[in-house]
């Protein structure tokens, strides 16, 4: 039986882009956005799913969340499972599966331009797919954009806040929900204050012990 070391140890080692920043937690920084692979235990505990997401340090956030969330599946479309018995045997063919699954690159590290692009096809899936509306992601996708100055992404992430934002249901949306114009005007002001987000940015590296993570080039 493997443990939570070893299995952490071992996802390590595969993925060394990535540091071993909490037990079954695997991080790595590229400018305002954690790109992250979570070895999320199963509810009886002999097992874990790996599991690659990303979270935005743009945000004041007391955790670090599993956005754009992609778990290991099988052949299926079910997700996968490593069993903590098997570890050793199963977690490289496991490794390379979810490498291969993984919108964003695993290997090599994505751009931050690639990412944005991940999070406006994620928002736009949410209203094709008849989802919740993603109106934490279409932020996301704005102030990541923000927090580089990039004016293409910006410009595109704001359209498509805009264009998302006038079809979202309102018994949908949050209870304290502003109202559209009221939510693209505050949306507008944070994405032009890069001070503002650099700041919560780096406020947010230090409430979750980020500083000593490896961050991309």
């Amino acid at each position: 039986m493997s443990s939570a070391r070893q299995v952490t140890a071992d996802w390590a080692r595969v993925f060394t882009g990535f540091t071993a920043w909490r037990s079954l937690r695997l991080v790595r920084r590229i400018g305002p956005v954690l790109q992250g692979i979570t070895l999320d235990r199963s509810g009886a505990g002999d097992a874990y799913h790996p599991t690659a997401h990303l979270h935005a340090l743009t945000r004041p956030f007391p955790v670090v969340t599993l956005g754009l969330d992609q778990r290991l599946s099988g052949a299926s479309g079910m997700p996968e499972a490593v069993r903590f018995a098997r570890h050793a045997a199963d977690f490289p063919a496991a490794a390379e599966r979810l490498a291969a699954q993984s919108v964003l690159p695993l290997r090599e590290s994505p751009t931050v331009a690639e990412i944005v692009r991940a999070l406006q096809n994620r928002a736009t899936a949410h209203r094709t797919k008849g989802w919740p509306p993603a109106v934490q992601v279409v932020e996301d996708a704005v102030l990541v954009s923000a927090a580089v100055a990039d004016r293409e992404l910006i410009g595109s992430s704001l359209d498509l806040a805009r264009q998302l934002s006038r079809t979202w249901s309102s018994g949908r949306l949050p209870l304290d929900w502003p109202g559209t114009d009221a939510w693209l005007a505050a949306l507008e002001r944070r994405a032009a204050d890069p001070d503002a987000l650099a700041a919560v940015v780096a406020g947010q590296i230090a409430v979750h012990g980020l500083a000593k993570v490896r961050t991309a080039a």
